[in-house]
């Protein structure tokens, strides 16, 4: 066929079957070049399988996009959401900086990027994955740890800024590296490029 129609095919299978066969469906997609429609709940099943991911919400198209533009830049809270766990933080737009913006948070500066140009005085979240956080004894916005679990692979962190406001730090490289323990303060700083403001 010229397209092959799966609807969640894989959905009774357990993990591990189910992560092999991802990979073999994935195989026999690029062997044969054909189109396939690929309908699935899993987010992180949808990001593996695609070229192309639509985000729909109550039938209408959020986002069209390639699985990396999708995850990294987000159009809106709901597909940033939908799309692996995500954490927004608000503030202020101070300013354009070129292609960047440049937003405050809690009385401090920081620089994300934007699709769209902001006036100065406007409001935005900022769009932050947990993987994309560092935690660290001093950085960029200070905060209390109120969950800090080692994972295996890596350590799981619930954070509280100075403004109520909680952020979830998945640490890919907890290995002798400092752990930090409930209640105690340290702050979070993250690269530019892994913040999106929306």
């Amino acid at each position: 066929p010229k397209v092959l129609l799966l609807d969640e095919p894989l959905g009774a299978l357990d993990l591990r079957l189910r992560k092999d066969m991802q990979i073999e469906l994935k195989r026999i997609q690029q062997a044969m070049g054909i189109t396939f429609i690929y309908v699935t709940h899993d987010q992180e099943e949808a990001l593996a399988m695609s070229d192309t991911v639509v985000v729909m919400d109550e039938g209408k198209i959020q986002q069209i996009g390639t699985p990396e533009d999708i995850y990294n830049e987000p159009k809106n809270a709901f597909v940033a959401d939908f799309i692996g766990e995500a954490n927004f933080i608000k503030g202020t737009v101070k300013g354009m900086q070129g292609n960047d913006c440049v937003v405050t948070v809690e009385g401090r500066e920081v620089t994300v990027e934007t699709d769209t140009p902001r006036d100065a005085g406007a409001e935005g979240e900022i769009v932050l994955r947990p993987e994309a956080i560092r935690i660290a004894p001093e950085g960029l916005l200070p905060c209390t740890v109120e969950l800090s679990c080692f994972m295996g692979s890596y350590q799981n962190y619930h954070v509280r800024l100075e403004d109520g406001t909680l952020v979830k730090i998945t640490d890919s490289c907890p290995l002798n590296k400092r752990v930090f323990e409930v209640g105690e303060r340290a702050a979070i700083s993250f690269d530019k490029d892994c913040a999106h403001l929306l």
